[in-house]
């Protein structure tokens, strides 16, 4: 993988998205290869036009002589568990081009698996030599929320008549975006769209900020609009790689290192703790609590004192 073999590239991402004790090995011997990537989430409701903006990126960064990888989060197959591959088909212009690589990774059917897989597999495509990672989501919650801790750049995507600012809200879009997007501006509604997002930048506070998330309209059918999302995208790298400490950059990863350390060890709790929840210990315990001997608090610290006493292997 590390000197361009896109099969081997292709092999140690699927071991990525499986997890478990091959997924770990693999992670450890790429970690030290990467660091160099930027990578830039885009997110929004279904149907938003995601796919083709994202299609309209790939053009206009291989124009300007950059390798490009996209890894797109697809909604899992209700029979295979795999990824739909809906963004993969939009993105046909690009197959034969070796500067693109597009993977599709599917969620499993639990938001949560974006968490773990998809920053791993990041540090895969920056191992592979990538300058570039493009991450779309499917908008589907809280999915939105978890891809600004796995981007550097985060791009919302919505539409004319995209809905009111409760629902926003309550999604996290403005917390997370960098630079909002109304693709599909051609549309009646844009303007309307464009002040809405105005005023809720305004009574969040966000507009004051050192970096105002800009407002930009696009058609990605046509590409209009496309040449300057992509400028505004560099005008943001730049902005917070400034400083002599690598600016808010660097403290975005940062953080994003400690969510990510928190959320494998409470993932790794997690599974520890079900393996308890499993067995003649519990059964009796669970015999315990509906004969009334014990409460179910109490019957829980039984169980808490069995992860307790567990090693760190």
């Amino acid at each position: 993988m590390l000197v361009g073999d896109i099969t081997a590239l292709a092999r140690v991402l699927s071991l990525v998205e499986q997890g478990g004790p091959n997924s770990n090995a693999a992670g450890a011997l790429v970690y030290p290869h990467g660091g160099a990537a930027y990578t830039v989430g885009i997110t929004g409701a279904p149907g938003a036009g995601k796919s083709t903006l994202t299609d309209r990126l790939i053009g206009l960064g291989r124009a300007d002589g950059h390798r490009i990888a996209v890894l797109a989060i697809d909604p899992s197959s209700p029979y295979s568990g795999g990824a739909i591959l809906g963004d993969r088909v939009r993105m046909t212009d690009h197959f034969l081009d070796p500067g693109v690589f597009i993977r599709s990774m599917a969620t499993r059917g639990h938001l949560g698996g974006l968490a773990l897989a998809a920053p791993a597999a990041v540090r895969v495509l920056d191992a592979a030599g990538f300058p570039w990672v493009l991450l779309e989501t499917v908008g589907v919650g809280q999915v939105e929320v978890e891809i600004a801790g796995a981007a550097d750049t985060t791009v919302v995507v919505v539409n004319p008549g995209w809905g009111d600012s409760v629902q926003a809200n309550k999604a996290g879009l403005l917390e997370i975006a960098d630079i909002f997007v109304i693709n599909k501006a051609d549309r009646n509604g844009a303007e309307e769209a464009r002040r809405d997002l105005e005023v809720m930048l305004e009574l969040s506070g966000i507009a004051a900020s050192a970096w105002r998330p800009p407002i930009l309209k696009t058609v990605a059918a046509t590409g209009e609009g496309s040449q300057e999302l992509w400028h505004t995208i560099a005008a943001h790298r730049a902005f917070i790689s400034g400083g002599p400490d690598g600016g808010a950059l660097a403290r975005r990863r940062a953080k994003r290192v400690a969510d990510e350390i928190r959320e494998i060890v409470a993932r790794r709790l997690e599974e520890r703790a079900l393996g308890l929840c499993a067995g003649p210990q519990f059964e009796a315990l669970r015999a315990d609590v509906l004969a009334r001997r014990i409460d179910p608090h109490a019957a829980a610290e039984v169980i808490l004192g069995g992860l307790d006493g567990l090693d760190g292997d």
